[in-house]
């Protein structure tokens, strides 16, 4: 698809108040790409963090909303930004604010007027991201792959938020009902029904992303690239069963199977059998190797391209590209790679907002970027 086709949303302003090491901050920005760098602690994760507030679930760190709040404040925070897409102005506002009783709330406000949550967001902003906290995700554990597929899913299906939510409730309820000695069958029948159903739509919104991503992929590969294309694959008894079964089928069959690992699972404290042990399985290209075999720096640069191609398959999905944020992106990158890094995101044509602690991993930026210096709680420009 033409690439003018995609609106392409731009923040021109953030106000922030109370969050994190901001104590006040009033920043207009004039360019789609911005460099944030300065010393560790400066800040810089911090104002990356307010921007991924503004989708759904809990932000590039997962924190808690109190947790935000400036040490120094008053235990409130407000996060502002103005939003141009063409020419149409939207401000979009996210607070954790006191209460009449005393407690705190958090609140979401499109144009001034309060809205549900952040997922009234979507029709005008996707954000992607990537931070440092992915470095090992192809070494680490299974779970940090399952959450940043999860998070694939989210920017491209609003609805898997909730999926994967009512799917841990229901678990939960299945767990709490087998610590019974006689647990009620008719009850546990239907809870059953219940994590069948919502865990095979959580495995088929994830087959279906991979799937997309893998094809994206495939079809855009250069052997040259300095950023590996990955090949990508689901490991998980349900994703194998929705390989071979239509979707209904397979709630059968994971019905049958948690009636029959009832007794092992109450054992086990948990469900052995369903969604939570997916895993998300990454191969270099080029190389034919998995991912977790090769050198710090092809990790990252890999990683670099699947954000990239994830972001292209949101744009593709959406007509809208992605908010990009990336945190500390030029660390394990050599001097053509950050070169390259750049190239590709001003051809994307989205806003991206990057860090890093040295200000000459920016030197190669495009002649339109803007380059910004952070210290506590200040942001002001580099010549």
């Amino acid at each position: 698809m033409p690439h003018d086709t995609f609106s392409a949303p731009r923040i021109r302003r953030v106000i922030i108040s109370h969050f994190r090491s901001y104590a006040q901050l009033d920043l207009a920005i004039s360019a789609r790409m911005i460099a944030l760098s300065g010393e560790n602690g400066a800040g810089k994760t911090n104002l990356l963090e307010a921007l991924s507030l503004f989708t759904q679930g809990r932000g590039l760190r997962r924190a808690d909303f109190p947790a935000m709040a400036s040490t120094h404040g008053p235990g409130d925070f407000a996060i502002s930004i103005e939003l141009e897409t063409g020419e149409t102005a939207t401000r979009l506002g996210i607070g954790y604010q006191p209460q009449p009783d005393g407690t705190f709330a958090r609140v979401f406000r499109i144009d001034g007027e309060t809205v549900s949550s952040a997922s009234a967001f979507d029709p005008y902003l996707k954000v992607v991201w990537l931070t440092p906290a992915s470095d090992g995700l192809f070494s680490g554990a299974a779970g940090d792959r399952r959450r940043f597929l999860d998070r694939l899913v989210l920017a491209i299906d609003p609805s898997h938020g909730s999926r994967v939510s009512a799917l841990e409730r229901a678990m939960r309820s299945r767990n709490k009902l087998l610590e019974d000695e006689r647990p009620d069958p008719a009850w546990l029948d239907a809870v059953e029904r219940e994590v069948a159903e919502t865990g095979v739509a959580v495995a088929a919104a994830r087959r279906e992303t991979v799937m997309r991503l893998r094809s994206l992929i495939q079809r855009g590969r250069d052997e040259t690239s300095p950023f590996p294309w990955a090949d990508l694959a689901l490991s998980g008894p349900l994703e194998d069963q929705l390989a071979q079964h239509a979707a209904l089928d397979v709630e059968d069959w994971f019905r049958g199977v948690l009636r029959d690992n009832r007794w092992r699972d109450r054992a086990a404290g948990r469900a052995t059998v369903g969604p939570q042990s997916t895993d998300l399985l990454v191969v270099h290209g080029p190389k034919q190797v998995d991912a977790a075999q090769a050198s710090t720096g092809e990790q990252k640069a890999l990683l670099i391209g699947l954000v990239l191609a994830h972001a292209q398959l949101v744009a593709d999905m959406s007509q809208m590209r992605p908010l990009v944020l990336l945190d500390e992106v030029a660390a394990h990158l050599d001097p053509r790679r950050r070169t390259a890094l750049f190239d590709a995101l001003e051809k994307q044509g989205g806003q991206v907002f990057m860090t890093g602690a040295d200000d000459a991993a920016f030197v190669t930026l495009p002649a339109n970027a803007v380059h910004l210096s952070v210290t506590q709680g200040k942001i002001d420009p580099i010549a």
